[in-house]
């Protein structure tokens, strides 16, 4: 019991430090990991509870019974469990690594299927472990002491299990170590502990004390496949593992926790990685490792020291290599090549690197060379000491055994064991003896005897085996054919015999017990092919092939073709009818899931001569549809159906003992929780692929399907409809029958026994199942019970043939894992007793074989085949007659020619007279037009006939442009360096489509944002119509001018006038408009005192966006903004740019290289040119002298690749000649033979043109000068000596010159094309990265396609909702405004009313006796009569009296209220209305009845406004309501879409995203060391990581930047409230100024705006215009007036001319009056001052009275004056002040005959008219001078 503790104790202690070693040296572990590393652990203390009760002891055994794995049999059948007997493995897995232990010198044990094979090498035998788990063995290993082996199985939890040797007992179980399959186990060089690695998808790495079956140490090794794992040999603390890319080295270190792993993983640096197969360590603690490539990995530490290679740069081995073994001073190497090598251990020990690279060469110390066909994988030594005896592991299907002795009498490697390598593709038994026969991809064919259980013969081909049959005994009674099918299409009939019985007759002493002699070989197919059955009846032979044909051949000593058919898809099977059936017909099954069956045809009808196909052999047709999906809902439907019909049983049971209402709230929650959804109907695309099927009855068959279809055997038939296209057709089974835990692992081979009893079934996981049938089921109405066992390889042992021997005594198997197993029904004892032999009849060679050579063979791939061949030979035949024919009339007309010659020369030889002359030679016109005709014809007709192949054929080389030559934007060209094998090569680029074609309007329709301005735009066009209108109402009332009949026509100018008038009034008002919408806008971006800065707002979302609590994509509350959201259409988009992106940095480095390209074609012409100087220099210099040139380069053809589709005719004309050759030996070559024989031909003609372009005879010109100088004997003289040295120097010169210049000329290339070919590298890894982003985003858009659906859905409905919501508000800021408007209006109409009352006040005026009746007679309420509108018809009007009576009769009460509360007067009496009192004026009477009618007007007005207000009100409240249920709506539809945007983000997330990553970018370290799980790191980019760290100082600056900015606002902020205090004081300030300036200019306050607004007066431009008419008509009749004045004038001239000459007379009268005067003054002096005094009194007098006048005619004009000013105010509008009125009217003139009064002017000319009436009004002038000033100085002066 102590013991039992002290065990549980400890394994609890290492379970501990385990996990604690877990947490330390993986990190943080994943939740997952931590679960199942707790579930282990529980496991494991479960296991320490049951150890703990038995102490188990050294001797302690398990027993293998009780472990091994058993058949499954279906409970409650009679089914035998030894239904099936294990007789023989004829198999090897030799694929598999490390599949090769040895026990002892003599037993050898490896992995077959779910078999643990112990062969004894010496006797051959076998003997059998079975896995223990039946999931299949993953891995052996033996101990170094051979005592023990280990069988690490698969499956879930697998267990390690430990036999002992040679008892082959289980010593102990080794649990839960890995999760699914182990990959590698192995000792430690003493044995003591165990190291296991597990495959995906853990990988975990366990050390065990196996002896205690305790788990050690564990930890996760990598996250990818690991090969193998080994102790040191030296280093007991150390291991080492390798896998895939990787290689990682272990130490055990002890820590205060306990001991743990810590791992280091290997860096590959500069050499690229690769997947290690093998390493050893040396004693140093170096490692030795293979690669991929062949050479050999020098590992110091974790770094790779050395790269070594043999000499001259060749790698070590071909292909892979291992080291296996470190011995005797040399390290033992094998590889794939089949060689075993051994190199000195100290120069591998001490190797470094060279100077040239990291390379380190060596040569082997010995080798030995197994074979050129040879695979070595794996090695295991002898145990016996003192051995150098090993046995190897052979992929390509052998064991060898091998002696590295290395000594002069070292045997040759020796083949102990053969198998096939890889898959078998065909398998197949004798129908007359206990023969098997085998094919698979290792190009082999076996024949076995699997009663003797041993390989009888094997022959190898040049092809792989892909099918076989055994010909049955109808077709050759012997049994001794083979029909075999290969990979390159060609069907092999071989026969099989017996040699030793043909040694009877002919004499010969052959070795081996069976050969196979190849008796025909034909090719139907040009790709592999798949099946081969002969008919039931054994007359036809049916081949089919991947290539979808079928071909027919009649059987016969030889084997004839009769024809081939199309299929829908590649062929996966074929079956006959049988016997059965009425019909002989072929059932073809095609691996996409479409089934044919054709009618046998017939091998005696005519066939056509051009091709094999049979184009009218009847056909059904039959396509699969899957129907699984609604198998499965239907069985939910009844499961449904079954649990609700229970749970109803139930409830109603409950329902007896429960209340009622219980019992209804349960039903109801009972209810809900049954509503599960069904499954979905599902159709895969692609189709499920067909494994197998049979016939069941004429038309019917039952198939078996894979994929998603699997689970089920299905029973079709052929539809009558066989019209539909194929591509088209949608076939269902009529019936299936369900195949039990089978819907992951379908049948992929179905055979019966020959009784029609057994129903055998090779399954998908490797088991084989057997089913009981009753005799005829066909309807397989039996196949119920089974037996089932794990034989194959349960990943990789697919099931592909299964068979039953001919007398149904055994069943052999054959799977994708390269194993072959049989099966006895019977037991071993039995079977001897009833067989009575122990070895199966190899038929007896066929007579005359011995004498018959060997069939031709078929050994090139690229054979035609038979339908080619035959196409082929038919148009080759059609060429040849038509060049016979071509010849014959070549020859006629050459035969013509020469009689018309001769002709011609007999008609010159006659005489002149008698010679016909060269017209008359000439023949008829009408025979060459006929023959022209006739010529015409026939073209057309061959035309008709070849115009379908002319088209076939154009349309084929179309094709084949478009994908080979038009799908790439450039062929590769090749640059190659010229002293080094470097090369750098263009990209294949393909034709880009134009990205506007692939990328359409991405944008998905989305009204939302119209849809929310459509409400607010409504609400202001409305808003602004109403007040434009209003506007418009007003300005049209303030502004409309008076109405005035347009008598007077306006002249041009006026006009003109009038409308710049008008434009400048309309230029300021819209200047004033302007005006008052830029304070309008600034008005409204004039904070409120609560608004805030939108800078700083924006500031605080983005902050809020940013800064914060930051959740990661992966959390399952992150919600993606709105503006990071991406759609299907983004994600194209993004996807097409990337696309392009990379497009152009592969078509700019394409173009570079192919400039790189021409500019070596430049230096190669330029090379040549030096060449030909070099070669022209060293003519003139000695031969000694000359200096090798370089050798000159050359253009490879890939690096001018466009040169190949050039030609010339002389090119045509060789093919030509080539074809015709060909033509005439009838090669079996194609069209590219002869394109490859023509270009070496043309390669090497340019070779030759190459070699005589450089000449010969440079350097024949100086030979012959110092022949000539030699033979004369003359010699030079010292100055020619000198002259020629310096000649000679010069031309050195130059030659070095020029050589150097081609060198440094071809350096520098090379340099080029190094730098373009680095700079190529980085593109390429940044292009491989583009690619990784590109398929991601090529995953995403998939994701985002699947949720576009949905997401439009629900963004449609949003938007919807959105919209309604939008209108609703819309709605409700219309009504708010409506009312407010009405609120206005009401305000309004109760200001009239106070302003009527006001007016009645002023009216009234103070101490008025009739001011108390005046106002009740205004206040008075009085019944008003309403007027009807008639609108509706007079029934309408007649059907409302009634209720327009009662209306009015409560209106009349009403009325009649309000009369009798008011119509009384102070003395009681009533107060009437309708006549005016006594003593009131009548006038103020009246006004007083007008005002009380506007009142009642207003009072009725006012209360319509109330009764709509009201009703707005209620409309606002309803659509608040609605608004508020709407945006309840909207917020659940905007949660469903961001349920799914988070859907989507969350799968976008579980996406995989390849970020390759270097050691020295991992900064996710634990304990110094880099943790092998990085599930819980985070990937950040660098230039991110630092950005981020700048944003942290930038934050810290931008926090104390924000201080200093919130000091300066602080203090703008009092700065701005004293500017405002300011700026309204000096407001108010010029407020006063301008209103002075106003009254200064204007007298009064006006409005300035009315006044700029104004446009022009027509009536004053008509009174102008009036004016000026009336003046031309006054300046006419002046003219006239002139007329009679002149006239008068001259009158008056006459009489003045008369009455001068009377003045002449009277002159003399009055001298002479004169002199009588003189003398009468003498005498008359004294009464002369009398009569002086009396004349002066008279002119005083005068002069008064014309004094008088003037004065009385100044004091009329002056009242005139003042007459006229009073005129002008009252009739017009006021001038401003400072405005003269205007000057009087000029007088008008006064005809004759008429009398008037009125003023006269200053001259007295004319008299001037009184006025007759009022003026007409003056409009109101502007301040500016307008035309009318203007002109008043072309008034006439009378106007003035």
């Amino acid at each position: 019991m102590s013991c039992s503790v002290r065990l549980g104790a400890a394994l609890d202690s290492t379970l501990t430090a385990e996990m604690e070693e877990n947490a330390t040296s993986v990190g943080e572990p994943a939740e997952s990991t931590q679960n199942v590393l707790q579930e282990n652990i529980e496991v494991k203390q479960q296991e320490a509870e049951e150890g703990s009760k038995q102490h188990r002891s050294a001797d302690m055994y398990y027993e293998y019974e009780e472990l091994r794995s058993r058949p499954y049999i279906t409970p409650d059948s009679e089914i035998p469990e030894n239904l099936l007997h294990l007789s023989h493995s004829f198999g090897y897995d030799s694929g598999r690594r490390g599949n090769l232990q040895l026990l002892d010198d003599r037993t050898l044990i490896f992995i077959a299927g779910n078999l643990l094979v112990l062969l004894d090498v010496s006797t051959k035998e076998q003997r059998y472990l079975r896995s223990c788990s039946g999931g299949g063995i993953g891995c052996i290993t033996a101990h170094p002491s051979k005592e023990y082996f280990v069988v690490a199985e698969k499956g879930k939890q697998p267990d390690i299990i430990v036999y002992q040797h040679p008892s082959l007992r289980p010593f102990c179980i080794l649990r839960a170590g890995t999760e699914r399959a182990y990959s590698f186990v192995d000792f430690n060089p003493d044995g003591s502990l165990l190291a296991s690695v597990g495959s995906a998808p853990d990988y975990m790495l366990t050390l065990w004390d196996w002896k205690k079956e305790k788990v050690m140490l564990s930890c996760k090794a990598v996250s990818q496949e690991v090969y193998r794992v080994s102790f040191s040999p030296y280093n007991p603390g150390m291991l080492t593992s390798s896998g895939s890319g990787h290689i990682k080295f272990w130490e055990t270190a002890s820590t205060f926790t306990g001991l743990k792993l810590q791992g280091l993983m290997g860096h590959f640096g500069k050499t690229p990685s690769t997947d290690i197969e093998g390493f050893v360590e040396l004693p140093d603690g170096k490692v030795v490792s293979g690669s991929d490539w062949g050479n050999l990995l020098l590992w110091d530490g974790n770094a790779i020291k050395v790269e070594i290679c043999r000499k001259e740069g060749r790698n070590c081995h071909a292909g892979m290599v291992q080291p296996f073994a470190l011995e005797d001073g040399q390290l033992m190497t094998t590889g794939s090549d089949g060689a075993v090598r051994g190199w000195d251990f100290e120069s591998i020990d001490s190797a470094d690197s060279n100077s040239d690279g990291s390379r380190f060469e060596l040569e082997p110390m010995n080798e030995m060379v197994v074979g050129h066909n040879v695979c070595l994988s794996s090695l295991v030594r002898s145990s016996l000491p003192d051995s150098f005896i090993c046995f190897a592991q052979d992929s390509r299907g052998a064991i060898w055994k091998l002696d590295f002795s290395f000594t002069y009498t070292t045997p040759d490697p020796e083949c102990l064991f053969t198998f096939h390598a890889g898959a078998i593709q065909g398998l197949d038994v004798s129908r007359k003896s206990h023969l098997m026969a085998t094919t698979a991809l290792d190009r082999s064919v076996k024949v076995f005897d699997f009663l003797a259980k041993r390989e009888l013969t094997s022959t190898r081909f040049n092809q792989d085996g892909t099918a076989l049959s055994w010909a049955p005994p109808l077709v050759n009674e012997s049994g001794s054919l083979l029909v075999t099918g290969f990979e390159d299409g060609v069907v092999r009939l071989l026969e099989l015999y017996d040699p030793q019985r043909l040694h009877v007759v002919t004499g010969r002493s052959p070795n081996g017990d069976a050969k196979l002699h190849l008796k025909q070989a034909f090719k139907p197919h040009n790709a592999p092919v798949t099946a081969i059955a002969y008919e039931r009846n054994g007359e036809i032979l049916a081949t089919g092939s991947s290539d979808s044909t079928v071909f027919f051949f009649t059987v016969g000593e030889k084997y004839n073709p009769i024809g081939f058919v199309h299929v829908p898809g590649p062929v996966q099977a074929l079956e006959w009818s049988p016997h059965s059936h009425s019909e002989s017909r072929l059932l073809v099954l095609c691996q996409n899931g479409h089934v044919v069956e054709v009618h046998s045809p017939d091998p005696e009808a005519q066939r056509p001569t051009e091709t094999f196909q049979l184009s009218e052999l009847p056909s059904l047709y039959f396509r699969f549809r899957s129907i699984k999906s609604r198998i499965k809902r239907e069985e939910k439907i009844v499961q449904l159906q079954e649990m609700r019909e229970k749970k109803k049983k139930e409830r109603e049971e409950r329902m007896k003992a429960l209340d009622q209402e219980e019992n209804q709230e349960e039903g109801e929650e009972e209810e809900e929780e049954e509503e599960e959804e069904l499954p979905a109907i599902y159709i895969p695309d692609p189709p499920s692929p067909l494994y197998c099927g049979f016939y069941s009855q004429p038309g019917q068959f039952w198939l078996s399907m894979g994929g998603f279809d699997s689970g089920f055997l299905y029973h079709c038939k052929f539809s009558e409809k066989q019209d539909q296209d194929l591509d088209q057709r949608q076939d269902e089974p009529f019936d299936f029958l369900p195949v039990h835990n089978a819907d992951d692992d379908p049948i992929r081979s179905i055979t019966f026994s020959s009784n029609g009893q057994l129903l055998l079934c090779g399954m998908h996981s490797g088991f084989i199942r057997v089913y009981p049938l009753q005799p005829g089921d066909s309807g397989l109405t039996s196949m119920q019970a089974y037996w089932a066992l794990s034989v194959h390889d349960n990943q990789n042992g697919h099931v592909r043939h299964i068979r039953c021997s001919y007398d149904d005594h055994f069943v052999l198997t054959a799977g994708e894992d390269g194993n072959i197993f049989s099966f006895s029904l019977l037991p071993p004892e039995e079977l001897e007793e009833g067989l009575q032999r122990k070895r199966a009849r190899v038929p007896s060679p066929r007579a005359g074989l011995e004498n018959e050579s060997l069939a031709l063979d078929i050994e090139d791939p690229a054979a035609y085949s038979i339908e080619t061949a035959k196409r082929k030979l038919e148009n080759d035949r059609l060429r040849r007659e038509a060049g016979l024919k071509i010849a014959a009339k070549h020859k006629e007309l050459a035969e013509l020619q020469k009689k018309f010659k001769q002709l011609l020369n007999d008609n010159q030889s006659l005489p002149e007279h008698v010679r016909l002359k060269p017209a008359e030679l000439q023949l008829e016109r009408r025979f060459s037009e006929q023959a022209e005709r006739v010529k015409a014809h026939r073209v057309r007709e061959v035309r008709k006939q070849m115009g379908w192949e002319e088209e076939r054929c154009s349309i084929a080389l179309s094709k084949l442009q478009d994908w080979f030559k038009d799908s790439l934007e450039t062929s590769m060209v090749t640059v190659v360096a010229f002293h080094t094998e470097h090369r750098v090569s263009t990209y294949l680029l393909p034709a880009r489509a134009d990205a506007s074609s692939r990328l359409r309007d991405q944008r998905r329709p989305s009204c939302l944002d119209g849809d929310k301005a459509a409400g607010p735009e409504c609400r202001k066009s409305r808003v602004e119509s109403a007040k434009d209108s209003s506007i418009l109402e007003k300005e049209e009332m303030l502004h409309h001018p008076q109405a005035r009949p347009a008598v007077i026509k306006l002249t041009n100018r006026q006009i003109e006038r009038l409308r710049k008038a008008a434009e400048r009034a309309e230029q300021a008002r819209a200047k004033i408009e302007k005006r008052k919408l830029e304070w309008a806008q600034l008005y409204a971006e004039k904070p409120n005192k609560d608004c805030e800065d939108p800078q700083d707002v924006e500031a605080i979302r983005e902050a809020k966006e940013n800064i914060g609590d930051l959740k990661l994509k992966s959390d399952k509350d992150f919600t993606l903004p709105k503006h990071l959201r991406m759609n299907a259409e983004r994600k194209r988009a993004e996807l097409i740019g990337l696309e392009e992106k990379i497009f152009e940095k592969q078509t700019e480095m394409n173009g570079r290289i192919v400039a790189l390209r021409d500019s070596k074609v430049q230096l190669v012409s330029q090379l040549h040119a030096q060449t030909q100087q070099v070669h022209r220099v060293q003519q003139h210099l000695a031969a000694h002298l000359h200096r090798p040139p370089p050798a000159l380069p050359a253009m490879l053809p890939e690096e001018t690749p466009e040169k190949r589709l050039q030609y010339s005719n002389l090119t045509l004309k060789r093919y030509k000649a080539l074809k015709e050759q060909r033509l005439q030996t009838i090669e079996q070559e194609g069209a590219t033979y002869l394109l490859e024989q023509l270009e070496k031909e043309m390669e090497a003609e340019e070779d030759d043109s190459v070699k005589q372009g450089t000449p010969t005879m440079y350097s024949s010109g100086t030979q012959e000068e110092e022949k000539t100088m030699e033979e004369e004997g003359l010699e030079l003289s010292e100055v020619e000596k000198e002259l020629r040295r310096e000649e000679e120097i010069t031309l050195l010169h130059e030659q070095d010159s020029l050589l150097e210049q081609m060198q440094s000329s071809v350096c520098q290339f090379d340099a080029e094309l190094m730098l373009l070919r680095h700079q190529k590298l980085r593109l390429n890894w940044r292009l491989k990265m583009a690619d990784l982003r590109q398929l991601t985003l090529y995953q995403e858009l998939r994701f985002l396609k699947d949720f576009e659906r949905r997401e439009d859905r629900l963004q449609e409905i949003l938007n919807g909702r959105i919209k309604e919501e939008g209108k609703i508000t819309s709605d409700l800021e219309e009504l708010h405004e409506q009312l407010q408007e009405k609120q206005k209006d009401i305000a309004k109409l109760q200001e009239g009313e106070k302003g009527l009352f006001a007016k009645l006040q002023s009216m009234l005026g103070k101490e008025n006796h009739f001011e108390e009746f005046l106002t009740k007679v205004f206040k008075k309420k009085i019944k008003r009569v309403k007027k009807k509108e008639q609108t509706g018809s007079e029934e309408d009007s007649d059907e409302d009296d009634d209720c327009d009576d009662d209306d009015d009769d409560d209106e009349d009460d009403d009325d009649d209220d309000y009369d009798h509360d008011n119509d009384s007067d102070v003395g009681g009496s009533a107060l009437d209305d309708s006549v005016c009192p006594p003593g009131c004026e009548l006038e103020l009477f009246e006004n007083t009845l007008q005002l009380r009618e506007s009142r009642l007007d207003l009072e009725e007005l006012l209360a319509k406004e109330k009764k709509s207000a009201e009703a707005l009100k209620k409309e606002c409240d309803t659509l608040f309501k609605k608004e508020k249920s709407m945006k309840a709506s909207r917020k659940a539809a905007e949660d469903d879409l961001e349920l799914i945007n988070r859907e989507k983000q969350q799968k976008m997330n579980e996406l995989e995203v390849v970020v390759p990553l270097r050691l020295h970018q991992i900064k996710f370290v634990l304990n110094g060391s880099v943790p092998s799980d990085l599930s819980p790191a985070l990937v950040v980019d660098v230039t991110e990581l630092s950005r981020l760290k700048e944003r942290i100082k930038q934050l810290q600056a931008e926090k104390s930047q924000q201080r200093d900015l919130y000091c300066e606002a602080r203090k703008h902020h009092v700065k701005l409230i004293h500017d405002r205090r300011d700026m309204k004081a000096q407001i108010q300030v010029l407020e006063q100024r301008c209103n002075q300036l106003m009254m200064l200019k204007f007298g009064r306050l006006v409005d300035l705006e009315a006044l700029q607004t104004l446009s022009g007066n027509r009536t004053l431009e008509e009174l102008k215009q009036e004016k000026f008419i009336r003046e031309a008509g006054y300046a006419k009749e002046i003219r006239q007036w002139d007329m009679k004045v002149e006239e008068a004038h001259e009158a008056l001239m006459e009489v003045t001319r008369c009455n001068t000459e009377l003045l002449f007379c009277k002159t003399n009268l009055l001298d002479k009056k004169k002199q009588l005067e003189q003398n009468l003054d003498a005498r008359q002096k004294k009464l002369t001052r009398t009569f002086e005094d009396s004349r002066r009194r008279v002119d005083e007098e005068e002069i008064q009275r014309l004094q008088g006048l003037v004065k009385k005619q100044s004091q009329q004009a002056k009242a005139l004056r003042r007459e006229i000013v009073l005129l002008s105010r009252q009739g017009g509008q006021v001038l401003p002040p400072g405005r003269a009125p205007l000057p009087p009217l000029p007088p008008l003139p006064t005809f004759k005959g008429r009398t008037h009064t009125g003023l006269q002017s200053r001259q007295g000319a004319h008299p001037i008219p009184p006025i007759q009436g009022p003026l007409p009004p003056l409009t109101l002038l502007s301040m500016t001078p307008t035309p009318a000033d203007e002109d008043q100085s072309v008034l006439p002066n009378s106007a003035k």
